[in-house]
């Protein structure tokens, strides 16, 4: 738990510092209210990633000098991942570097970690069996395009304050949790020290939304769920690859249904920003006492209230991915599950006919 608490404390303080010296980074203020995806009236630093960052590779350094032994894994492991962070940073800073360039940057830095860790998918387990994948140009492909989809799908349920935040702790808690069952003492500590460093910027960004993630936040602890959930199943083999896939099936499957979504329903570009991801209809449609106000206030309070549908709604598939790490088939099951719990449920919001127990009532 040190790192944690080290990790948690530099953060708060770090993230604090940025919010007070908020007047100095006008670059990186979010002052665009109108767009899809826009759910505030104020002005806010979208920079929260720098001290997460900063907090991460201090507490790295202090682990280094306390535990020699994970000094190369550390080290490799965060210049992967400051590859990541460098073009959500640039982007959060200038608003000029696209999708496209976050994108292949994100790939970059799993290629690097594919080399310097050989973080790598080299098998698929099965209910009774494993596929072994021994192929270069299987391993390399798959495993970027892995790790840089996690990556891009924690930006994309980054829409209101603490959601991508608390989800993210919850699995990074988990994979602490599972390594430490397996003896794995470098993904216990990465993972604590990222979980410590969210959850010291989540003081500030929750409820009231003081400081934003912004894209170097999100690519960064998107990064590092990735890539830690990849080396603790490839480096532990009693742990089932359809363990990661059951952590991880909240973010990376609201990805794949709003690529499908753009793309196949609306003919539309799958970059194309829009307001219908599932988080943004809970918003919208759910939460109803604030509906049709937009005050200030009143749309604060209908922020601060959408998230807690989702992380319980992720939890779903944390809790069992959690208990079940070794079981292959029950994981299998879960996964079909929660695709199908999504899907029920967004078609129901969608057709105005949203779970009765979702629905919180107007106040007056």
């Amino acid at each position: 738990m040190f790192s944690f608490l080290l990790s948690f404390i530099a953060s708060a303080l770090l993230t604090l510092l940025v919010i007070k010296e908020a007047r100095l980074h006008g670059p990186a203020l979010d002052t665009n209210f109108d767009g899809v995806q826009k759910v505030h009236l104020h002005h806010v630093a979208r920079i929260g990633g720098l001290p997460i960052f900063v907090a991460v590779a201090l507490s790295s350094a202090i682990s280094i000098w306390r535990v020699p032994v994970l000094s190369d894994l550390l080290l490799a492991l965060l210049a992967c991942a400051s590859v990541a962070f460098a073009g959500g940073i640039l982007e959060d800073y200038t608003g000029r570097v696209s999708p496209a360039r976050r994108l292949l940057l994100t790939m970059a830095a799993a290629a690097l970690g594919y080399f310097l860790l050989d973080a790598r998918i080299d098998r698929l387990d099965w209910m009774f069996s494993a596929w072994a994948l021994p192929y270069m140009w299987i391993t390399l492909p798959l495993t970027v395009l892995a790790v840089a989809g996690i990556a891009n799908a924690v930006n994309i349920i980054d829409g209101f304050n603490g959601l991508a935040s608390v989800v993210c702790i919850c699995m990074l808690l988990s994979l602490g949790y599972v390594a430490l069952q397996v003896n794995d003492m470098f993904v216990l500590v990465a993972a604590l020290m990222v979980a410590g460093a969210t959850a010291g910027f989540l003081i500030w960004n929750y409820p009231v939304g003081l400081i934003f993630l912004g894209d170097g936040g999100a690519y960064f602890i998107g990064f590092m769920l990735g890539e830690l959930a990849l080396l603790l199943v490839m480096r532990n083999p009693q742990v089932s690859t359809w363990y990661a896939a059951l952590l991880l099936i909240y973010p990376a499957f609201e990805t794949l249904f709003s690529v499908y979504r753009r793309m196949f329903v609306r003919g539309k570009s799958p970059a194309m920003p829009d307001g219908i991801h599932l988080h943004s209809l809970i918003f919208r449609r759910i939460v109803q006492w604030a509906v049709g106000r937009k005050e200030a206030r009143a749309l604060m309070r209908r922020n601060s209230l959408t998230s807690p549908y989702l992380w319980l709604f992720s939890l779903t598939a944390v809790i069992p991915a959690t208990v079940f790490w070794r079981h292959t088939w029950v994981l299998m099951l879960f996964c079909l599950l929660f695709i199908a719990s999504y899907i029920w449920i967004y078609v129901r919001i969608v057709r105005f006919k949203a779970p009765r127990w979702m629905i919180r009532h107007k106040k007056h």
